[in-house]
């Protein structure tokens, strides 16, 4: 058995509120670089995580990993700060 067809049902599901206005709003591009920074800086932690695990037991060679890490972040940290995606609207 076919379902029937309604207005009701092609509507999106807001929580039982009815929707008003069109699905189609536009949003500045900077809420999405402000995103995709915050993802990029977080994703960072999960690479710091197992290194500060085995810290002591790799040695010298896992601190120097970790500052030429630190400093290619740094790096795009300035040249995100350089272009203003880090400036809010």
């Amino acid at each position: 058995m076919k379902g029937t067809k309604n207005r009701q049902k092609g509507e999106a599901y807001e929580c039982g509120i009815p929707t008003s206005g069109t699905p189609w709003n536009q949003f500045s591009i900077g809420y999405y670089l402000y995103a995709l920074i915050f993802l990029i800086f977080d994703v960072e932690l999960v690479f710091m995580y197992p290194w500060a695990v085995a810290v002591r037991r790799i040695g010298m060679p896992a601190l120097v990993e970790i500052v030429i890490f630190l400093f290619i972040l740094f790096m795009g940290f300035l040249y995100a700060h350089k272009k203003g995606a880090l400036k809010w609207m």
